[in-house]
């Protein structure tokens, strides 16, 4: 069973910072991409940062600037740096990995983990 963990979340005043954890039950260096997406109430999931195998990545206009997704092998862990975080944030953040499965790609999702900005 591929399991997705993350952890990190919590609330936070604006202006503050908090670093994000994906724990995978899988190799993530034989991983295609991974990323961080999240959900507001009410509001589509969008995609947050994400980072391919080659260690190219990719930032939500939004955050860009603020966060910063990292990678660690050896420790099947992707992170997700949030600093000079805002009330805009506030939202469940949901760990994605990406592998190439013997029929096409397959992504994995993590349970999510709630960040709340105050005010």
């Amino acid at each position: 069973q591929v399991q997705l963990v993350e952890s990190g979340g919590g609330l936070v005043q604006a202006g503050g910072s908090l670093r994000l954890s994906c724990a995978a039950s899988i190799s993530i260096s034989r991983a295609n991409a991974m990323g961080w997406y999240r959900q507001a109430p009410g509001k589509q999931r969008e995609l947050v940062a994400s980072i391919t195998s080659g260690g190219s990545t990719n930032y939500a206009d939004s955050v860009k600037g603020r966060f910063t997704i990292s990678r660690d092998n050896a420790k099947n862990t992707v992170y997700l740096q949030m600093n000079s975080l805002k009330p805009e944030d506030t939202a469940v953040y949901y760990c994605n990995v990406e592998k190439a499965g013997v029929i096409g790609k397959i992504n994995y999702w993590g349970p999510g983990t709630q960040v709340t900005v105050s005010s």
